[in-house]
C-alpha cells in the first residue's frame, strides 16, 4: 500500500541494492522509476543503454518490490531537440521555449508523436513482460508548467484541422463564433489564426474553442501511449500521475485509456501558491504546515471519480519541497497524518517523493524519505510508521474492497474552467476558488462527496452540488432531471451555449424546465463592494458575483437581497443560489440542503475533517491541540483515541 519514486540513473549503482533492501525493510511494496531517464536510455539517437535499467528493475524485483515503469517522454534529450528543434512548444507569444529543464514539447508536433511512438515502443517490448513489472505511468504531469497550451506553428495546423472536423464549414464557424462582430469572418480554415498577440480582448469562443482543442490534443497522446503498452505489456495497469489545481486540460477525456488515475500530492506548496484556490493569507500562514484541510481531500475525491473508485497518490510531499514561494517544514505527524488521509479516500498505494534528497541540479533542495547522506529523515519514520500500522488486521480485512458511492456529489467541470478563466467578468473570480467554497462546507458537516463530471448518473445521490456549470449539455440537463434527491445550482450555471454565446432564453438555458427562473442581469463586485442577502432569518454580506432574476411564480422565492430582487429560489427539490456564497452561507445551505435530504450530517470543528471507509470512521487533526474525536459512545479504536493528538488522526468501528 506504500510506495516510493526512485531515480537509479541518479545514483551509483553500488547503492541499488541497499536502497532495494531498505526500501523493503521500511514496508514499501511499490517503486516508481523511469519517467525522466530518456537520454539514459537512448543516449545517442538510435543507440540504446539497457543494461543498467536491466540491472535497476532486476534488483529491484529481487528485493521483492512491485516496479511502476515511466514513459520517458517529458524529457526529450538534447540530441533530439537539436535533431527536431520543431518539437519544441511556443509561448503565447510565439516564441519557442527551449531546452534546460523538462516538459519541452508541443503535444501537437507530428514529429515528436513519432519519436514518442518510437521510444514508447522500445521501453515497452523490453520490459513488458518483466516479472517485477505491474503498471505503467504514461509521461509525467501532463501540462506542468504552462505546457498544454502551445502556440507554435504545428499547433496552428493541428487546430485547422480540428476545427474543420468540427464545423464543416467556415461559415458555420463564423455563425458560431459570432464572427460579424469587429469584423472577425473567416474565408477559410487557413485563415484561422491561434488566439494569441492581438490588439486587445480575443474572441471568446475562439479561445474556448483553442483550449478544447488544446486538451484533446493531450487526450489523443495519451491514448497513443497508452495504445502501445497494452499490445506489449498486456496485464498491467496503466495510469497517468495528474497535478493538483490544474484543470488546463479535460482530465476525464485523458482518463478514459488508462485504468486508473494518480495525482501527485503536495498540501503545503499548493496552499501557499496557488491563488486560484481562493484561500486568504490568513488561512495560508495558519495551514502553512499542514496545508489546508481539504487541499488533499478535494483531490482524492475528485481523482478517484476519474475511472472506477481506483486511484493512487503517485507522489507524496514527504517534507519541505523545492517549488513553491516558501517553503516551510511539515509538522511532525503530517507526513502520517497525509498518507492516512489517503488511504481513507481510497488510494490504493500513495507513494512517497523521493527515495533521497538529491544534492545536485534543480530538485536538490526538495525533502525526500532519506537525507543527501542516506540517513532516515522525517518523512521516511513517518512512512515506516504508516507501514507498521498497516500490517492491522482491521485494515487488512477493508484495503481490497471497492469503495461505496457517497450520499453527495459535487458536480466539476473542466469546461466551465475554461469559461470562466476565458470571461471571468471580474479580477477576484476563480471557479477552482467558487468549488472550494462549496466542498469545504460539505467536509465541515462530515459527509463524504464523490466529485463527479456533467452528465454522470445521479440517481444514486441524495444530494448535488453543482458550484458553477456554464453550459449544460444534453447529457448533463438529463442527469439532473432523472435525479430525485436535492440540487443545488450555482452562480453562472446554464450562462452559455456550448459556443460561448448567452442563450436565447437567457440563464440558465436548458434548465429553465426544471427550474423556473431567468437571470436579467450579472453584477460582479470589487472587494469591500457587498450585497446583503437574507435567509431563513440571517443576513450574508455577498460579494464577488450576484445575479438578478426573474421567477415564475411555481417557484418558490427562499431568500432575498436587500433590494428586494429574488436571490435563492426552490422547486420540487432544486434550488438556484443567485450569488457567490460567504462561507457562512455555503454552511447554511448545506446544512439545509442535507437535512432535506434525509443525510445525517454534523457541524465539525474547522480543523478536523472525517472520511468514512467500509465501517471505519477516520478523523483527521490539522490543529495544534488535541481535539475530541466526533465518535459514538462505545465506538472502538482501531487508531488513536477519544482524544485526536495534534497533527494526528483517530479511527474507530462503531
Amino acid at each position: 500500500m506504500l510506495g516510493v519514486c526512485y531515480y537509479p540513473e541518479q545514483w551509483s549503482p553500488d547503492l541499488w541494492q541497499d536502497d532495494a533492501r531498505r526500501m523493503a525493510d521500511l514496508g514499501l511494496s511499490h517503486v516508481r522509476i523511469g519517467e525522466f531517464a530518456w537520454s539514459a536510455i537512448e543516449p545517442e539517437p538510435g543507440r540504446f543503454a539497457w543494461d543498467w535499467l536491466d540491472r535497476a528493475i532486476d534488483t529491484l524485483g529481487r528485493a521483492g518490490l512491485r516496479v511502476v515503469l515511466g514513459t520517458p517522454t517529458a524529457t526529450p534529450p538534447k540530441w533530439l531537440v537539436d535533431q527536431n528543434p520543431e518539437i519544441l512548444p511556443h509561448d503565447r507569444h510565439g516564441r519557442p521555449r527551449r531546452f534546460g529543464s523538462r516538459r519541452h514539447y508541443c503535444f501537437s508536433s507530428p514529429v515528436y508523436r513519432a519519436q514518442t511512438r518510437r521510444i514508447v515502443e522500445a521501453v515497452a517490448r523490453r520490459y513488458g513482460g518483466h516479472e517485477a513489472l505491474v503498471g505503467w505511468q504514461t509521461d509525467n504531469e501532463y501540462g506542468c508548467h504552462d505546457t498544454v497550451r502551445s502556440y507554435s506553428p504545428a499547433a496552428a495546423a493541428a487546430f485547422r484541422e480540428w476545427l474543420q472536423k468540427r464545423y464543416g464549414t467556415p461559415a458555420a464557424l463564423n455563425e458560431a463564433w459570432g464572427n460579424r462582430f469587429w469584423s472577425m469572418e473567416v474565408r477559410s480554415f487557413a485563415e484561422v489564426d491561434l488566439p494569441m498577440a492581438a490588439v486587445t480582448e480575443l474572441n471568446p469562443s475562439h479561445v474556448l474553442d483553442f483550449y478544447r482543442f488544446s486538451s484533446d490534443q493531450v487526450a489523443t497522446y495519451n491514448d497513443m501511449q497508452a495504445a502501445i503498452i497494452r499490445a506489449h505489456s498486456p496485464g498491467r495497469f496503466i495510469t497517468h500521475n495528474y497535478m493538483g489545481a490544474f484543470p488546463d486540460f479535460d482530465h476525464y477525456k485523458v482518463s478514459g485509456a488508462i485504468d486508473f488515475a494518480s495525482w501527485d500530492s503536495y498540501p503545503l506548496g499548493f496552499t501557499d501558491s496557488i491563488a486560484a484556490l481562493g484561500f486568504s493569507d490568513e488561512e495560508r500562514v495558519r495551514y502553512a504546515c499542514t496545508g489546508h484541510p481539504d487541499i488533499s481531500a478535494f483531490h482524492h475525491d475528485l481523482y478517484r471519480g476519474m475511472t472506477d473508485r481506483r486511484f493512487w497518490v503517485m507522489e507524496q510531499q514527504p517534507g519541505p519541497v523545492n517549488w513553491a514561494i516558501w517553503n516551510p517544514s511539515p509538522r511532525d505527524g503530517m507526513v502520517r497524518l497525509w498518507a492516512w488521509e489517503a488511504l481513507a479516500h481510497g488510494a490504493e498505494v500513495v507513494s512517497f517523493f523521493r527515495w533521497r534528497q538529491a544534492p545536485f541540479a534543480q530538485e536538490q533542495m526538495h525533502a525526500g524519505l532519506n537525507r543527501p547522506d542516506n540517513v532516515l529523515d522525517t518523512g521516511g519514520r513517518e512512512a515506516e510508521a504508516t507501514a507498521r500500522e498497516l500490517s492491522g488486521d482491521w485494515w487488512r480485512a477493508i484495503k481490497d474492497r471497492p469503495m461505496q458511492p457517497a450520499q453527495v456529489a459535487l458536480v466539476f467541470d473542466y469546461d466551465t474552467a475554461w469559461h470562466h478563466e476565458i470571461q471571468p467578468q471580474g479580477r477576484s473570480f476563480s471557479y477552482l476558488a467558487l468549488v472550494f467554497t462549496w466542498y469545504t462546507a460539505l467536509r465541515r458537516h462530515g459527509v463524504d462527496v464523490d466529485i463527479v463530471p456533467p452528465g454522470r448518473d445521479l440517481r444514486s445521490y441524495k444530494a448535488v452540488f453543482v458550484p458553477s456549470l456554464q453550459h449544460v449539455t444534453p447529457e448533463a440537463h438529463k442527469a439532473f432531471a432523472a435525479c430525485s434527491g436535492q440540487v443545488v445550482f450555482g452562480i453562472r450555471t446554464g450562462a452559455k451555449t456550448a459556443s460561448f454565446q448567452i442563450p436565447r432564453n437567457l440563464p440558465p438555458g436548458p434548465l429553465q424546465d426544471l427550474l423556473p427562473v431567468k437571470v436579467t442581469r450579472v453584477e460582479s463586485l470589487r472587494p469591500g463592494l457587498l450585497r446583503e442577502l437574507r435567509w431563513r432569518n440571517r443576513a450574508y454580506a455577498c460579494g464577488t458575483w450576484v445575479e438578478r432574476l426573474e421567477v415564475d411564480a411555481s417557484a418558490g422565492v427562499q431568500g432575498s437581497f436587500d433590494s428586494g430582487d429574488p436571490a435563492i429560489v426552490e422547486k420540487s427539490g432544486r434550488t438556484y443560489v443567485a450569488a457567490w456564497p460567504t462561507r457562512e452561507l455555503a454552511l447554511d445551505v448545506v446544512s439545509h440542503t442535507l437535512a432535506a435530504a434525509g443525510i445525517d450530517a454534523m457541524r465539525l470543528d474547522e480543523d478536523i475533517r472525517l472520511r468514512r471507509r467500509d465501517g471505519i470512521t477516520f478523523a483527521f487533526n490539522f490543529s495544534g491541540d488535541s481535539r475530541p474525536a466526533p465518535a459514538p459512545a462505545g465506538a472502538t479504536y482501531v487508531l488513536g483515541a477519544q482524544s485526536i493528538a495534534p497533527f494526528n488522526l483517530s479511527a474507530w468501528k462503531s
